[in-house]
């Protein structure tokens, strides 16, 4: 399974299905169409910084192990959701594999310079009133 720029084996997703909770009738009770899809990405040789934007992407998805746990209950048949599940693996490998854009630092502009100083010189006049004659500083 390729998504951008990496190749996903098969061997390291585990899908497993179980029972769906909410409504649904009868039916909720006896078939098994929500979809837990486990992807190991500690075994999947990410590089490094992937690994480490999907890390703090997955967020509480993540085991301590590194398993990415996916759980989609959201369809009432187990191909879609088994779909939905896969769909949302990708979405998250893909989101990982986007670098974040440097910050550019900025520098204050000649006018903001000059209003600070302004704003500085006001300041430390009124302060300067403020100030006893007759006392020496």
């Amino acid at each position: 399974m390729k998504i951008g720029d990496l190749f996903i084996d098969e061997s390291w997703i585990a899908e497993s299905f179980v029972r769906a909770s909410g409504p649904g009738g009868q039916n909720v009770n006896k078939v098994a169409t929500a979809v837990e899809l486990r992807f190991d990405a500690r075994r999947a040789g990410l590089p490094e910084d992937v690994a480490a934007r999907l890390m703090r992407l997955a967020g509480s998805r993540m085991t301590n192990d590194g398993v990415i746990v996916i759980f989609a209950q959201r369809f009432s048949s187990q191909p879609r959701n088994r779909e939905d599940a896969r769909e949302r693996l990708s979405a998250l490998l893909l989101k990982a594999q986007e670098a974040p854009r440097p910050r550019r630092p900025t520098r204050p502009t000649l006018a903001s310079k000059r209003r600070r100083l302004e704003a500085k010189g006001r300041r430390g006049a009124v302060k300067a009133l403020r100030q006893d004659a007759s006392e020496p500083d």
